[in-house]
């Protein structure tokens, strides 16, 4: 089936690297799973002969319906729509664990709406990502490649480059390398729900060459941080921010 640039579909061949994702995910029975972009279902079949509890898998392109739902297994829940304006809280049993390949060019926003997710009991997150957008999510503070998101991952957890990937382990093969990345979920829970947290990471970057006094005039400010950058702080010191914001600022 010819994949299509508008979902940007590149679907992964290399068993070797399915091997390595599904060995590194540690899947177990107790885990209910989302894959997101299952394509032809390689992944799929992979992650449901793990025995897992349940396996969620959320997909665009009708055409791939007659071949995701020939898997016979109880256990697969195929949900068809947009992933970027799925319900995911509509998700029963929720997912503590997600293992994916999904369509690069929405990264950034499909990872922010998934973090939302952590005080509902996501965990984990094993993905195929864009080497950059891989790079920037692990990012050091005092970086130019920090960026909000890294930040946010950050201050739950932790992120870390598992392996890079050639373009030779997909088709179509794309411009770009790859790379898998591991997101570990582990404290401040309900803070990626938090709207304000959100808006006060974007507006601290808004203007990068600008000191956070700047980038975020009228928030209460702790005098030691006010005159940094917002590539400059570590998570801690952006979560110190959010506290001091919460009793001047109400969530809209």
């Amino acid at each position: 089936m010819k994949a299509l640039k508008r979902f940007g579909q590149n679907f992964l061949i290399d068993r070797n690297i399915l091997g390595l994702i599904i060995a590194r995910s540690g899947l177990t029975h107790n885990d209910c799973v989302l894959e997101i972009g299952p394509g032809h279902g390689v992944l799929t079949r992979e992650i449901l002969a793990q025995k897992v509890k349940c396996l969620h898998c959320v997909e665009l392109d009708e055409r791939l319906r007659p071949e995701l739902e020939s898997i016979d297994d109880d256990r697969l829940l195929l949900h068809w729509g947009d992933a970027l304006k799925f319900n995911y809280s509509s998700l029963d049993p929720f997912p503590n664990k997600v293992v994916a390949n999904i369509p690069y060019k929405i990264t950034t926003p499909l990872i922010w709406e998934l973090l939302k997710f952590a005080d509902k009991g996501l965990r984990y997150m094993l993905m195929m990502l864009q080497k950059e957008a891989a790079e920037r999510i692990v990012a050091c503070p005092d970086t130019k490649a920090r960026y909000p998101l890294g930040v946010c991952i950050d201050a739950v957890g932790r992120a870390r480059v598992v392996r890079r990937v050639s373009p030779k382990c997909f088709r179509p093969v794309p411009k770009v390398e790859s790379a898998i990345v591991e997101i570990e979920i582990t404290r401040n829970f309900g803070l990626t729900s938090s709207e304000l947290w959100s808006k006060m990471l974007h507006l601290g970057f808004t203007h990068r060459r600008k000191t956070l006094a700047n980038n975020l005039k009228g928030w209460d400010i702790p005098e030691d941080l006010g005159e940094k950058r917002a590539e400059d702080l570590s998570a801690d010191e952006w979560v110190k921010i959010y506290s001091s914001a919460q009793t001047s600022h109400t969530e809209e």
